[in-house]
């Protein structure tokens, strides 16, 4: 399964925990709005190219 992390406000320890054991199972995309700019037709495209999305 391919799940999406948006992390709204930058990474916590709880997110980088979920996402270290996603990891182990998944394919996993991480996208940090905080850090970088990222244009809304590519944050759309990636949401819909995931089976799960999970927002921080």
């Amino acid at each position: 399964m391919k799940i999406l992390h948006i992390l709204n406000d930058g990474p916590t320890e709880l997110s980088d925990q979920m996402i270290d054991l996603n990891s182990n199972e998944h394919q996993i995309e991480v996208v940090n709005l905080g850090e970088k700019a990222i244009s809304y037709d590519e944050l759309v495209d990636k949401i819909f190219s995931c089976e799960r999305v999970i927002s921080w």
